[in-house]
């Protein structure tokens, strides 16, 4: 979109910067998932791209994920009861979601794919938002 930073363009604009941006939001209290653990690894072949924790500005800051991505399916792996036994929230011994995985296809390597996750203990919604 013509006037707007190439970081806030949307999926599907030719200047859009590639790579993966993932954001996490804890929707039952209302908060950035701040230290969720969250793994992304390349389906096939089977390789971990990158590891670590949501920021406390709710996004994985990874610079694996901030340049092209090979085409092909990646499965993000959320540490979701982890992160609520952390925050003291309390959950059953066999938690609802424990490790959510989620598995995505990058068909194009030029264009940006954003996950924005709205997450509870018993639930979520993810989608392919605009970066």
């Amino acid at each position: 979109m013509p006037g707007m930073p190439p970081h806030r363009q949307g999926p599907h604009t030719e200047k859009a910067m590639p790579g993966m941006s993932i954001h996490v939001v804890d929707v039952s209290r209302g908060v950035i998932a701040a230290g969720m653990r969250v793994d992304v690894h390349r389906a096939n072949p089977a390789r971990l791209v990158c590891t670590g924790l949501i920021s406390p500005g709710g996004s994985l800051a990874e610079p694996a994920l901030a340049g092209v991505l090979e085409p092909g399916v990646y499965e993000i792996r959320f540490h979701v009861a982890e992160f609520y036994r952390g925050a003291g929230v309390p959950l059953p011994a066999i938690p609802f979601l424990d490790i959510l995985s989620i598995q995505i296809g990058i068909d194009d390597p030029q264009q940006h794919y954003h996950l924005p996750m709205k997450l509870t203990p018993w639930g979520l919604s993810c989608f392919r938002g605009g970066a």
